[in-house]
């Protein structure tokens, strides 16, 4: 008798992106998700962007903007995302993402809109009436982003959940005003290794805009600096090596560093640093950021080095984007009553 053939399930699909706000990821970011996607091309189908479109809703450089889209690409393989495994893409260069951000902007409201905790406190500083009309679109666009390719996860951080509402809600509207079209996608919760803080302001998340160049690792940084910059980090009040964020936060952000770098629990260090003091502690954690940044910036600026075979990566992410980000806009403009070239329908 001969065998039955099956056809393997297909993987559950993953989407993210990132909005590089600098030439080099940092601790904060690093450690609190992208090192995850690599992790994710395991029993995922996944689909990570690059969002140089979201980028424009501020002032930027434009010799300046392009680097930092070449390094982030450089970044994320140094980081573990294998292009052979997963679509690794800049934004622009699938246009069915800014085409269906139109569209989803014509089904919400200005009152959702508004609501948005990130444009409120984006505008904060300069006003409401100073803030780009792309800032206020913003969240149309990411919704446009991940429902293009219909995933069934989203890794998100407590940032970005009430962007991801808002996406869920979009795509049920559509689906009810037109036809189900879009799969609600689900929250991936990723793995904690406890938000990141400011290395001299650790009752603050250590942020590109907001920390101070002492309060923030870099991980393109000369290893040497980043070591001084731990060995300069603001401990506490003591000499207790303790997991206390409400009375010792300098000396728990640190032990967060320390457990997600060395895969140590943080029980384990405390124990093993009991009664040794601060130097010890800082001194030891300072070498394990050497051994941990020190292949990343190898590697990425040995990819560096070859521009173009960076720019190919991006570009065959692109076409395998686009494959399913095409159908997901044709079933959508159908839906809503467009014609599209030599779809042959009236």
């Amino acid at each position: 008798m001969a065998a039955m053939s099956t056809t393997p399930a297909a993987l559950p699909r993953v989407l993210s992106g990132i909005q590089p706000t600098s030439d080099s990821f940092h601790f904060g970011n690093y450690l609190g998700a992208l090192r995850q996607w690599a992790s994710l091309q395991d029993g995922h189908e996944a689909f990570y962007f690059i969002a140089d479109l979201h980028s424009l809703t501020v002032p930027q450089d434009p010799k300046e903007l392009r680097k930092r889209f070449v390094a982030c690409a450089a970044q994320l393989i140094a980081s573990g995302v294998d292009p052979a495994r997963s679509a690794m893409f800049l934004q622009s260069h699938v246009p069915e993402h800014a085409e269906l951000g139109w569209v989803l902007q014509c089904i919400t409201s200005f009152g959702e809109a508004r609501r948005m905790t990130q444009f409120k406190d984006k505008s904060g500083k300069d006003g409401e009436g100073a803030a780009s009309v792309g800032l206020f679109a913003y969240p149309m666009l990411m919704a446009a982003d991940i429902l293009l390719y219909r995933p069934k996860y989203v890794p998100v951080g407590e940032d970005q959940r009430q962007h991801l509402e808002l996406t869920r809600d979009l795509a049920q509207r559509f689906n009810h005003r037109y036809k189900k079209t879009f799969p609600l996608p689900e929250p991936y919760i990723l793995k904690s290794t406890g938000k990141i803080y400011d290395l001299q302001n650790p009752t603050a998340k250590m942020s590109k805009s907001a920390s101070s160049a002492a309060g923030i690792i870099d991980m393109l940084d000369e290893p040497s600096v980043s070591a001084k910059k731990i060995r300069s980090a603001v401990t506490d009040s003591g000499s207790e090596v303790r997991f206390d964020p409400e009375e010792k936060p300098g000396v728990s952000n640190l032990l967060t560093i320390y457990s997600s770098l060395s895969g140590r629990t943080v029980p384990e260090l405390e124990d093993a640093y009991a009664g040794r003091g601060y130097g010890d502690f800082k001194k030891d954690l300072a070498e394990v950021v050497v051994d941990f940044v020190t292949p990343f910036r190898s590697r990425t600026l040995e990819l560096l080095d070859d521009r173009a075979e960076l720019e190919a990566v991006l570009e065959r992410g692109s076409a395998q984007a686009r494959e399913v980000a095409s159908r997901t806009l044709s079933d959508v403009y159908d839906r809503v009553g467009l014609i599209r070239i030599g779809s042959g329908r009236d």
